[in-house]
């Protein structure tokens, strides 16, 4: 059963047509990933999916009563505003201590309820994000470049994390990443676009795709291998010490 759908979806921006013919189904449990050069209509898609963009023609299906949360691609914050990760995640709904303490926990940060929101580091500013987005417990997770200004250690634990969550709570994940590298790994799925959708399929076969090539070059290939690789030997490792 599709969470969202969309029909031969067209969308226009400032009277711009930025994307034509699209679609597209996520699923439950579903990892998918939106790659594309900028100026492709990523944003404009998920902008839509969500609601936020009326489509020019065609149509956006959603399953009844869905829930979504939503990651940002970053959110400016006064540094001189005394605010708490748990006061910030008190705004604009009041929550209980319980569902903020499993929110942060499924996010990967504990022990950060007391911190001041202006003295996190980038990977934890966005977990307190990715935290915020699971306080409703949503069926789906929307990540818009969630990881800009992350280095690719800190993308790929970001990655990781959301890997954990999606097994954790089965909800989907749909994200627009230019972390190519990372990105192609950790989806099932990935959609390639370009006004339009150029190519979609398992990492493996956008990857090989002439349309992918054209636009990104044949470099994640060798990436995708090598970040397999890592992977399966991290899980291995924690296997073998019963952490798995």
């Amino acid at each position: 059963m599709s969470l969202i759908t969309t029909r031969d979806l067209t969308l226009r921006y400032h009277g711009q047509t930025v994307l034509h013919g699209v679609d597209f189904s996520i699923a439950r449990g579903e990892i998918v990933t939106i790659v594309g050069p900028n100026g492709s209509g990523k944003s404009s898609l998920l902008r839509a999916l969500i609601g936020a963009l009326k489509p020019a023609s065609g149509e956006v299906i959603r399953q009844a009563g869905l829930k979504i949360g939503y990651v940002p691609q970053k959110l400016q914050i006064d540094a001189t505003l005394p605010l708490t990760v748990h006061r910030f995640l008190n705004l604009p709904l009041r929550q209980s201590a319980a569902t903020i303490a499993t929110a942060l926990e499924k996010a990967g940060v504990p022990d950060l309820s007391k911190r001041q929101m202006s003295a996190l580091s980038g990977g934890q500013f966005q977990r307190v994000l990715l935290a915020r987005a699971l306080l409703n417990t949503p069926d789906i997770l929307i990540l818009d470049e969630a990881t800009q200004g992350l280095d690719q250690p800190g993308a790929a634990a970001f990655y990781r994390q959301i890997e954990d969550v999606r097994r954790d709570m089965g909800l989907a994940v749909l994200m627009v990443s230019h972390d190519l590298h990372v990105v192609m790994a950790a989806s099932d799925r990935v959609l390639c676009l370009n006004g339009h959708v150029c190519c979609e399929g398992t990492p493996e076969i956008v990857a090989d795709a002439p349309e992918y090539r054209a636009l990104f070059g044949s470099g994640t290939k060798g990436a995708l291998a090598l970040y397999r690789h890592d992977h399966n030997h991290d899980h291995h490792h924690d296997h073998e010490h019963g952490h798995s």
